[in-house]
């Protein structure tokens, strides 16, 4: 769409495919020419969400608002595959390659995940609660705020205890369950960990849940679905629960207390009283291309996109910037008036006095 961040997709072709493959909060688009006389090479696209990014196939003629990139089937009558972003934190670029700074994938590359953690915990990264240290893609590729909720909730492990003690753990447990019994076959092991799965198990099981039941959990436009993921969560946004905003500034939702690494500040207790549902956020109508806006474009192309966790801080920052001032206009609006001062009576009386002399009248008859 011309008010699209993203670059311009220099594929074309009459006919072609498209394959995807992911790799935690990324996904990759390859588009491939189905002659194979085609002049054009395969292109590669490289997606982020944001907060609000998602694919929807849908009637071309009726194509959603904030379809930012769409691909058009051959079909009659034509459909629109269409990377649609509200809020436009999404992003794509050209190219097969996946950002340097994010670690093994949680969901599908799980042993390197394990591997990578495993070994680096003398990084000073692991100096922080495990709750921050879970959004870190360096080395949790995938986790995002609602799962690390649901993680050490299961787990029950207080999101402000210090990831390395947490984590160190893991390791020594795993020495001490090779030496006790070597001869383990991988279905025993396998059992074992089914039943009682530690954290870096949790990180990669606990989306595949999600995953496995996408369809049924996550589509906020029809209310019966997205009731099926509200009720799937445990710990997020769940009432009863309490919250704290970590360093970065996001809410971990948790049960219990918080660990000895909280920030200063009484846990805030989320009402028990059901909540209303969440709806998705209303769509804007489409603006008309700018110059200003063609200015973004090239910029974008030129420039490559911040991380995702930094566009949702800043997003979750400029959202507690709007409840502050609108919640300062509502106490000033509801201030009550100030009571005027009482006038002594010897001065009301006299003020009578001087207002009829000013008349011509007498102070008695």
């Amino acid at each position: 769409s011309a008010v699209g961040r993203g670059p311009e997709v220099p594929f074309r072709s009459e006919a072609y495919r498209i394959s995807a493959i992911a790799r935690g909060k990324e996904l990759r688009l390859t588009l491939s020419a189905l002659d194979p006389a085609a002049a054009n090479p395969p292109q590669d696209l490289v997606f982020r969400f944001g907060m609000s990014g998602s694919f929807r196939l849908c009637p071309a003629a009726e194509l959603p608002r904030h379809a930012h990139l769409r691909f058009v089937t051959l079909e009659s009558p034509p459909r629109a595959l269409c990377f649609v972003d509200p809020r436009r934190f999404g992003s794509w670029r050209l190219g097969d390659a996946w950002q340097p700074e994010r670690g093994p994938c949680v969901v599908s590359e799980y042993q390197a995940f394990r591997g990578n953690v495993l070994k680096n915990l003398d990084d000073r990264a692991f100096d922080k609660p495990i709750c921050e240290v879970l959004l870190n893609q360096k080395y949790f590729n995938g986790i995002g705020n609602y799962l690390r909720a649901e993680i050490l909730y299961r787990l029950k492990i207080p999101p402000f205890e210090k990831a390395r003690t947490v984590l160190e753990a893991l390791k020594d447990q795993e020495q001490e369950r090779r030496k006790k019994d070597p001869s383990l076959t991988l279905s025993k092991k396998v059992k074992l960990r089914q039943e009682n799965p530690d954290l870096l198990e949790l990180c990669h099981t606990v989306p595949m849940e999600v995953i496995m039941a996408e369809k049924q959990l996550f589509d906020p436009e029809h209310s019966d679905n997205y009731a099926a993921f509200k009720n799937w969560l445990q710990c997020y946004l769940v009432p009863g629960m309490s919250s704290l905003r970590d360093r970065s500034g996001r809410t971990i939702w948790f049960q219990g207390e918080p660990g000895p690494m909280a920030p200063k500040g009484e846990p805030r207790k989320t009402p028990r009283k059901k909540s209303p549902q969440l709806k998705a956020d209303p769509e804007a109508p489409t603006p008309k291309v700018t110059p200003r806006a063609l200015k973004q474009r090239r910029r974008a192309a030129a420039n490559p996109p911040k991380s995702e966790e930094e566009e949702e801080e800043k997003e979750e920052e400029a959202d507690r910037l709007r409840k502050a001032r609108t919640c300062r206009r509502r106490k000033a609006t509801a201030a009550p008036a100030l009571p005027e001062p009482e006038v002594p009576l010897s001065v009301r009386r006299s003020r009578r006095t001087s207002a009829r002399r000013g008349k011509g009248e007498t102070g008695s008859p």
